[in-house]
């Protein structure tokens, strides 16, 4: 008879050793009969196949030996998923008696990974249909013994747990209010212990999430935490969250499996968040800069130290560049010449397959190392290839950086790494084009690199691009006897524009908003001004959030980008547009831009038209590629007044071919021939472990378009604050250094409320931690501040960078104040003080 729950495979046989169940509690009274198969296969049946018992001695000279050493059963000749080996239990069984299961299964057989055993209660009632139950399952490889245990869900800790069942959302679950019970402006932690249970699902998202109505009956939805669940085990769920303003409800509650699946709950806890002290600096011996470490690069000594990554083969060749790539070459100065040689790669039959070589023992953590590497194709290839310097770290992929190649030429890789954890093994290959296609590599390098000193070179650089000389010019009544008279000048803003990241709900904590408006000149909306939050729904517009954040700008003169009118990656598009005919998407571009552009001309100086263009392609693909010229163009006939930007990410990392410089600048031009007045060029800055030199050589590239360039969404990221802050200024200093940059727009400051973890420059609770001190430090340095006295013939110098100065004379007779403004420029600013 089937039974349509049993799951192994057909064809594989089972085994079964010491099956047995007994009352809970009572683990003497076994109920199966020749539960040890000593007297071979008494008692039992095999449903619709063959069976048989090995003894003990067979057993061992067999080809699956009893997991006890004892006796066993082998069902064969199955042919159904649900054949197996059963026993008749009516007469030992009472009811309202619980019981446990236990059982020791392996299978063989033609079977490639693993597979589920289960066991199975057939239940027939009289008068009504038979019914099967599932009380014990497990997962089996071959030629291995596991244990079945009752189906039977176990609480974690305690005795009991909380079941959603019968979801039909997968917004469905259990919720709780906690209105009064929770602070605004305080920080509190979330942990709780979930698991899944469901048809068909054994693996699902489990979400946290806080549900907040404001006074003004808006509602709000805060992500809290998320957890990859299953239907085994419990596992943790942990997150955080703060509220800003007062709301009049909180509702907590877990989310997220497909409808059918039950969440499981076992505990559930929210306090307020104990303050964790901050991790000190990372303490590096002999941090040896600059030195590489990896063996024989100049393969002087053949290919020793190098192995093959795969069942390639290679040899050495002589010919490869004698310099080092000029990213390297930025780091470490003057250095002796490569050898010429190279490693030929071939018989490559997979993309991974490639020179690799073992550095776990010289990698230092918390150090961050620069790639550098030479790399050209050889026969085999057809189109355009990916290389890559890749690290193996641990089963981790680490990306070292790519470069596409498409010609017989060499190509620098260059990228950079950082290991913060310590990992059991650290091996660097290379890697990424098609299988057939020979791969050449020469004078690899990986070294780590001296921060300090590449700042001290830009520095120089910032002193030539950001400052100004000028010459305070005393005139007026009196002004002749004015020689030795004191001056004090003080710099109260620097004009560069560094800005932030800002959304609705920030604002309405007063301790972000003065830290806000304190250390930034400039705006970007996270998600209010993005179509699908205007327009969630066709017809249902919400520009509240937009205008609310604009009004607090404009009231402290704070300059914004409009980010951004549309966004190219289909999943961030709405369903109901994804849903549109051609000519009604048409339609509904138009009125977009129509809507936002009618509404806000002159307000925002920037837009980022259609964001992320380099990684997404809906727009265009629904629409033809006219479509994004005109969008620019369309957007510059509604709001002449703004600066219309291209806006991607992985554009100055060296980790992403489809954004690298050299792409970007072609599809920039490409806008611009077609008539497309692309007037900005946006780098977002979602960037791990910088180094300068890769930073500064995609900023020398994309230069030669003449545009300004704003780093548009900068972030950071690392679980140590002081290394994140050194982070952050490189990033800074490379912007501020470099003449094609205009300005910085930071993507947040505040934890929690940031894209990224381990990125804030400001704890929840409004501490500034050692990055946001090491921000400000970098804002006050770029401060002029100068003393001394008027000359013989009533002028004061100094050299100071660009923005709002106040300047104080002390006369004999009075106290003189006045303000001016040092602007860029190459001459020497006179500034006339008329007393």
């Amino acid at each position: 008879m089937e039974n349509p729950q049993m799951k192994s495979d057909n064809g594989n046989s089972e085994n079964f050793n010491q099956n047995m169940m007994s009352p809970t509690g009572n683990s003497a009274a076994n109920i199966i009969v020749n539960h040890d198969f000593s007297h071979g296969l008494h008692s039992w049946h095999p449903n619709c196949c063959n069976g048989f018992a090995v003894s003990a001695e067979f057993g061992k000279r067999g080809e699956l030996s009893a997991r006890s050493g004892g006796n066993y059963a082998v069902v064969t000749n199955r042919t159904e998923c649900w054949q197996g080996l059963e026993q008749d239990i009516t007469s030992k069984i009472s009811p309202g008696s619980a019981y446990s299961v236990s059982a020791c299964v392996g299978v063989s057989g033609p079977l490639s990974g693993s597979t589920d055993v289960l066991a199975t209660l057939k239940i027939e009632n009289h008068g009504s249909a038979t019914s099967y139950i599932l009380i014990g399952k497990t997962s089996v490889s071959k030629e291995k013994w596991e244990i079945v245990e009752d189906g039977k869900i176990v609480p974690q800790s305690g005795k009991v747990f909380a079941s959603a069942t019968e979801r039909t959302q997968n917004w469905n679950g259990i919720q709780q209010e906690i209105t009064g019970r929770v602070q605004r402006k305080l920080a509190y932690n979330v942990e709780a212990v979930v698991r899944i249970f469901g048809k068909n699902v054994t693996n699902a998202s489990v979400r946290a999430t806080l549900w907040v109505q404001t006074p003004g009956c808006n509602d709000q939805y805060v992500g809290i935490a998320n957890v990859q669940a299953t239907d085994k085990d419990w596992v943790q769920l942990q997150g955080k969250f703060l509220l800003n303003g007062s709301p009049s409800r909180v509702v907590i509650y877990l989310e997220g499996p497909p409808p059918g699946a039950d969440i499981l709950v076992n505990a559930l806890v929210v306090k307020h968040a104990e303050k964790i002290p901050p991790s000190p600096p990372p303490v590096i011996e002999n941090p040896d800069f600059g030195v590489n470490i990896i063996t024989n690069s100049q393969l002087n000594d053949g290919t020793n130290g190098w192995f093959p990554l795969g069942n390639c083969n290679f040899s050495v060749g002589l010919g490869s560049p004698h310099i080092l790539p000029p990213m390297a070459r930025a780091s470490l100065g003057v250095h002796e010449p490569l050898s010429g040689r190279y490693i030929l790669v071939q018989n490559r039959t997979q993309t991974w397959m490639g020179p690799a070589q073992m550095i776990t023992a010289k990698v230092k953590l918390f150090l961050t190392y620069q790639v550098s590497a030479w790399v050209r194709l050889g026969s085999g290839a057809n189109g355009p290839q990916n290389v890559n310097v890749a690290l193996g770290v641990d089963s981790q992929w680490v990306n070292g950086g790519q470069v596409e190649i498409n010609d017989d030429w060499w190509h620098e890789i260059g990228g950079s790494f950082r290991i913060e954890k310590q990992p059991s093994k650290v091996m660097v290959y290379i890697q990424g084009p098609a299988a057939g296609v020979d791969l050449m590599v020469a004078g690899v390098q990986i070294f780590s690199v001296h921060r300090e000193a590449r700042f001290k070179h830009l520095r120089h650089q910032t002193d030539l691009i950001r400052k100004r000389d000028v010459i305070l010019k005393l005139s007026g009544a009196g002004s002749s006897s004015l020689s030795g008279t004191s001056v004090k000048v003080v710099q109260m803003q620097n004009s560069f524009p560094i800005g932030s990241c800002i959304s609705r709900t920030n604002i309405d904590n007063e301790d972000f908003v003065n830290f806000f408006v304190k250390n930034f000149n400039w705006a970007v909306f996270g998600n209010e001004l993005k179509w699908y939050w205007t327009e969630p729904q066709e017809g249902n517009f919400n520009y509240k959030d937009a205008d609310d954040l604009l009004a607090l700008c404009r009231n402290y003169n704070i300059e914004t980008r409009g980010h951004c009118i549309f966004w190219e990656v289909q999943d961030t598009v709405q369903q109901w547009i994804q849903a549109l005919s051609k000519d009604n998407l048409k339609k509904a571009v138009q009125s977009r831009l129509t809507d936002l552009l009618t509404r806000y001309k002159g307000k925002f100086r920037h837009y980022d038209v259609n964001n992320e263009m380099m990684h997404g392609s809906f727009y265009q693909d629904r629409l033809g590629k006219d479509i994004r010229a005109n969008m620019f163009k369309n957007a510059n006939q509604l709001d002449p007044s703004a600066t219309l930007f291209m806006n991607d990410y992985h554009v100055e990392d060296g980790c992403d071919t489809r954004s690298c410089p050299e792409r970007y600048i072609e599809h920039i031009l490409d806008l611009q021939e077609q008539g497309a007045p692309v007037g900005g060029i946006g780098i977002q800055g979602h960037i791990d472990s910088p180094v300068g030199p890769v930073v500064c050589a995609a900023l020398d590239k994309l230069g030669i378009l003449g545009l300004p360039i704003w780093f548009t969404e900068l972030d950071v990221s690392s679980g140590n604050v002081h290394v994140r802050g050194e982070d952050l200024e490189v990033m800074l200093r490379e912007a501020f250094a470099h003449p094609a940059v205009e300005g910085v727009m930071l993507w947040g400051f505040w934890e929690l409320f940031m894209s990224r973890d381990n990125a804030h420059l400001v704890n929840a609770e409004g501490d500034i931690n050692e990055t946001g001190r090491w921000f400000l430090a970098l804002k006050h340095e770029w401060l002029s501040h100068a003393r001394g006295h008027v000359d013989e013939q009533g002028q004061f110098q100094f050299r100071g960078f660009h923005g709002t100065y106040v300047v104080e004379l002390d006369t004999a007779s009075k106290k003189v104040t006045k303000t001016f403004v040092v602007e860029q420029g190459n001459s020497t600013l006179f500034v006339p003080i008329d007393l």
